[in-house]
């Protein structure tokens, strides 16, 4: 006579089980002190400019003359500066955008030095190029935005498919804009491109590289470059940038 089972004596197929990984995460303090103080600037040069004396952007503004004279200051001080309401509404918007992911990755500090050594590599490049003025936080934010693509691009394994739609989003946006910026009078691409390829080499050299630690269930992603990111990655902005602004230097001076 055949045994047939009982209810119940079917054993239960396993269940999925969730894995809880620890992502970084902290509040963006840095971007938004940025944000207040670019804006807190920027009431200062209208206000200046009520009275036809805007000397905050006399004093900050990239002028390749005063910079031959020894202003070296003028290479980062831009950074803070605007020319009207859209222009720094698109740039503080975009920090914004770009910022709290960033800084959350990155820690307070290494944001704010990929911030301002984006925005040095982008007025060193225009300098060189360029004996327009210029001014604008767009230089550190399309370095944001490279770091954003090489980040994404070096996790490429432990983020998966949402870092290839992510990459190809970055591309589309960092064309668009440059094509509109060498179409458009009176922006200054090449500052762009120089912020660009500052945020990269940052990034590319100092940025976070993720791996997952720990015991299943506890899982945290933890950077490997933590400690030294920092140093690596300001090493390599510097060590290209800084020769390629005393080349410049050394040219203008003897035209």
């Amino acid at each position: 006579m055949s045994q047939y089972p009982t209810p119940g004596s079917y054993s239960q197929p396993p269940q999925p089980q969730v894995v809880r990984v620890n992502m970084p995460s902290v509040k963006p303090y840095a971007t938004y002190t940025l944000i207040g103080l670019t804006v807190f600037i920027y009431l200062l040069q209208l206000l200046g400019q009520q009275f036809n004396l805007d000397i905050v952007t006399f004093l900050g503004i990239k002028n390749s003359y005063f910079i031959l004279k020894g202003q070296i200051w003028r290479l980062v001080t831009p950074v803070f500066l605007h020319g009207s309401i859209l222009h720094i509404g698109f740039n503080m918007y975009a920090l914004f955008i770009f910022g709290w992911g960033l800084e959350a990755r990155f820690g307070h500090l290494r944001f704010l030095v990929l911030y301002f050594l984006s925005g040095f590599a982008g007025n060193v490049l225009s300098f060189v190029l360029t004996p327009s003025p210029s001014l604008g936080a767009s230089t550190a934010v399309f370095g944001l935005l490279a770091a954003e693509g090489v980040f994404l691009f070096q996790n490429r394994e432990l983020l998966r498919e949402q870092s290839r739609r992510a990459m190809i989003n970055i591309i589309y946006m960092a064309a668009i804009n440059l094509f509109l910026g060498f179409s458009i009078p009176n922006i200054d691409n090449f500052g762009h491109v120089g912020g660009l390829l500052g945020g990269m080499l940052f990034t590319w050299f100092g940025g976070p590289r993720w791996k997952v630690e720990g015991l299943y269930p506890s899982l945290q992603v933890v950077d490997k470059r933590e400690g030294h990111g920092l140093l690596a990655g300001t090493a390599a902005v510097l060590l290209f940038f800084i020769p390629l602004a005393a080349m410049g230097w050394i040219w203008l001076a003897g035209k």
